[in-house]
């Protein structure tokens, strides 16, 4: 069974009834279980639980602080390129976007990563927009064993790959690839992929999977929060988690929650997911899965960054730039979306140590593992 077969098993109206049905003493004992599962998660993630976030709250920061103590891990996204073969209506990238075109050359990525470094990163994402004939496997081979040179921890978000594509890039030092559904519900999903190669909800659902199956250490979910209804889409993810972990139990698993931003040429939110509802929602991912890992990007502002580095978050970035070459020449127009929280990383990492947080800069070294 994949998990695409293990989706079309399940009945979307049964599972939005049951979320949107859920009692109070549901909620009281999903908060009373020793350990969490999906009947919990859905009753953490449903309007019965509202009354109990401030609950939530209190024991989503003990289990952290359990498990992951105060560190948060800090890392950076560098964008290789802004190219892109897909339509997709919420993304800066979308190829029908009149914005200028950029893939980094050898040169061009060496000069951002010096600035990188500089602000004090170990841990890089590369990320890009989805273009396979100029900026596939073949360039991804070429970039990867020079970033691996400058940085011991390296994890990518890119376009789909097949499972021995990643295992070739596993062997130039990749530690953890991103993938995001965006959505759980293949409708939607439709309607906002009108072109190209990630029209093929199927194709990306099964990508966890090849990149398990690839060996990758670490494997990160989400859903663009705001697509369509963000509780069930949500459940969903958790679905998706539980899945992963039962079957490829030798990979990590991470999280992230990103709230639809706005881009060049993009829409709305759907269903709109206030700050009281993200609170919600990363507590309930905490009282869920104790050891998950859960990122926070910059699209949220400031003030309310800080506010939920203490209650589940164990990744951040800071001082990100969301456009190919942005670190070294920050003032183009080829970004991928909005950013929220423009603080510099060492403002960023002193708001955490006001609140009793340890940013943690480097927590790998290949050396641990040579031999």
């Amino acid at each position: 069974m994949s998990f695409l077969s293990y989706l079309q098993g399940i009945s979307r109206e049964k599972l939005k009834l049951a979320l949107y049905s859920a009692t109070s003493l549901d909620v009281e004992r999903a908060l009373n279980s020793a350990e969490g599962d999906l009947n919990s998660l859905l009753a953490l993630l449903s309007p019965a639980a509202e009354p109990y976030i401030e609950q939530m709250a209190q024991q989503s920061v003990r289990l952290t602080r359990q498990r992951f103590g105060a560190n948060i891990g800090m890392f950076l996204p560098l964008y290789l390129s802004n190219l892109c073969a897909n339509e997709c209506d919420y993304c800066g990238f979308s190829m029908s976007n009149k914005l200028k075109r950029k893939t980094l050359n050898s040169p061009e990525l060496e000069a951002e990563m010096a600035v990188i470094k500089q602000l004090g990163y170990d841990s890089i994402l590369l990320v890009s927009g989805e273009h396979e004939t100029k900026v596939g496997i073949d360039y991804f081979k070429q970039v990867l064993p020079q970033v691996k040179k400058q940085f011991s921890y390296l994890a990518m978000e890119v376009q789909p790959l097949a499972e021995h594509e990643y295992s070739e890039l596993v062997g130039l030092g990749l530690d953890a690839v991103m993938v995001y559904q965006e959505t759980y519900n293949p409708q939607t999903y439709a309607k906002h992929h009108t072109r190209g190669k990630k029209k093929d909800f199927a194709y990306r659902l099964d990508t966890p999977e090849r990149v398990a199956k690839a060996g990758v250490d670490k494997i990160g979910l989400g859903v663009l929060l705001g697509l369509d209804d963000w509780r069930l889409d949500a459940l969903l993810l958790g679905h998706h988690l539980a899945y992963l972990e039962s079957k490829y139990w030798r990979s990590r698993y991470s999280v992230s929650l990103p709230r639809l931003r706005p881009c060049t040429g993009g829409i709305s939110p759907k269903v709109e997911l206030t700050d009281k509802g993200l609170v919600q929602l990363i507590c309930a991912f905490r009282l869920f899965n104790q050891q998950l890992d859960i990122s926070l990007s910059t699209r949220e502002s400031p003030e309310f960054r800080d506010n939920l580095f203490s209650l589940g978050i164990t990744n951040v970035s800071a001082g990100s730039s969301t456009q190919p070459g942005g670190y070294v020449k920050p003032d183009t127009e080829l970004d991928q979306f909005e950013i929220s929280d423009d603080r510099t990383p060492a403002q960023v990492s002193h708001a955490m140590k006001q609140r009793g947080l340890n940013p943690v800069w480097k927590d790998w070294e290949s050396a641990w593992v040579a031999g």
